[in-house]
């Protein structure tokens, strides 16, 4: 049996918190690849990086899924149902320039 997600009607149009992730910014971390949580619009970094901020977003919040953001690449990520999710052209805009960092 296929799994899915149960919370698609959670998944939210939202604007960016940050131009990178929030956090790592702050403190003047690196990061890999970006996530950004489709209920609320945090920008977070991926669990490849070294503070897994969009995961620790999840588990502070419960804000179900997240899209793959930077670059935007049409899929996103529930936590809670552990399932990928086809966004297709239902993507989240970057507001402006990304800093690359690694």
């Amino acid at each position: 049996m296929t799994k899915t997600c149960s919370h698609l009607d959670q998944i939210h149009t939202v604007r960016p918190s940050a131009r990178g992730c929030e956090e790592c910014l702050r403190i003047g971390s690196a990061w890999v690849h970006l996530r950004l949580c489709r209920t609320c619009g945090h920008v977070g970094c991926c669990d490849e990086s070294p503070h897994r901020h969009a995961t620790r977003h999840f588990r502070a919040t419960a804000h179900p899924t997240m899209e793959g953001y930077d670059p935007p690449e049409g899929w996103g990520w529930c936590y809670v149902d552990e399932v990928f999710i086809d966004l297709g052209t239902d993507t989240t805009p970057q507001d402006g320039p990304i800093p690359r960092f690694i």
